[in-house]
C-alpha cells in the first residue's frame, strides 16, 4: 500500500472531516502530493452526478489533482444513520474490494492518502465488517481526532484502547475545539497528553466556519511523522 494515514474519531460529529482536510492542506503546502478518501459516507444528497457527501467533497477540494468522486467515496449512502444500517437501507453491502481499489487508484498520483473514517472507532460497516477490518486491510497507522468537550477524556482513552486491541497502530492524536465554552480545556488537553499512548500532533482552535487552509499551521507536527511512514 502507498503511504497514508487513517483518521479516526472519538465519536461522530467531532470534526474528522475538518481535521482530515487540514492534514491535506498541510501536506500539500509542504510539497507532498496528498489526496483524501472517505470510503463510506452516510447522509448523502442527490446531485446531477449521483449521490454526494459534504465531507467527501471537502476532502476532494483539498486533494492534489482532480480525483474522481467515486474513487474518493466508493460507498455514498443516502440515510444519515449508522453506515451498516444506511447500506442495508440502500440495498448494498459494504465490501473491502472497492475501497482497496479506490485507495490504490489514489495512490498512483499521491505521496500520501488521508483516509477519513466514519463515526467513532467501533463502527460496523456491514454484518461481517468492522471499521477496524478496513484499517487492517489498508495497513494504515491511525491518527485519533479528539473532540474537545465534556467527556472527551473517557472517549479518547477508550478509543485508544480499542485501536490497540484491534491490532492497529495509534501514532498520534489531534484535539479539536468543538465546544468554545468547554471548562478547563487546557487541563483536559494536559490530561490527554499524559494518558494517551501517543503524542499530541496539534490542537485546532474553535472556528464557527473552519477553513482547513488557515488551520494547517496547527498540525505541522504531523508532517515529519507522516514523512517517516
Amino acid at each position: 500500500m502507498s503511504r497514508g494515514v487513517f483518521v479516526a474519531g472519538t465519536d461522530t460529529g467531532i470534526g474528522k472531516s475538518v481535521v482530515s482536510a487540514t492534514l491535506l492542506a498541510a501536506l500539500n503546502r509542504s510539497g507532498r502530493r496528498a489526496a483524501g478518501m472517505k470510503p463510506v459516507a452516510s447522509g448523502c444528497r442527490p446531485a446531477a452526478e449521483g449521490l454526494r457527501n459534504a465531507d467527501a467533497e471537502l476532502l476532494l477540494a483539498y486533494s492534489a489533482g482532480t480525483p474522481d468522486y467515486r474513487t474518493v467515496n466508493p460507498y455514498a449512502l443516502p440515510e444519515a444513520i449508522a453506515p451498516h444500517l444506511a447500506a442495508a437501507a440502500a440495498g448494498v453491502e459494504v465490501r473491502l474490494a472497492p475501497i482497496l481499489a479506490g485507495f490504490a487508484a489514489l495512490s498512483t498520483s499521491a505521496d500520501c492518502v488521508v483516509v477519513e473514517g466514519v463515526g467513532g472507532w467501533a463502527v460496523p460497516l456491514s454484518p461481517a465488517l468492522m471499521q477496524a477490518d478496513l484499517v487492517r486491510a489498508l495497513r494504515l497507522p491511525v491518527v485519533l481526532v479528539v473532540g474537545l468537550r465534556l467527556g472527551c477524556i473517557n472517549h479518547a482513552l477508550l478509543s485508544a484502547r480499542a485501536i490497540a486491541a484491534d491490532g492497529c497502530a495509534l501514532i498520534g492524536w489531534i484535539g479539536n475545539r468543538i465546544d468554545p465554552a468547554m471548562a478547563w480545556v487546557d487541563e483536559n488537553i494536559a490530561t490527554l497528553g499524559e494518558r494517551l499512548p501517543a503524542p499530541c500532533l496539534g490542537v485546532l482552535p474553535f472556528a464557527a466556519s473552519p477553513r482547513p487552509d488557515a488551520l494547517a499551521r496547527h498540525v505541522d507536527a504531523v508532517l515529519p511523522l507522516l514523512a517517516a511512514i
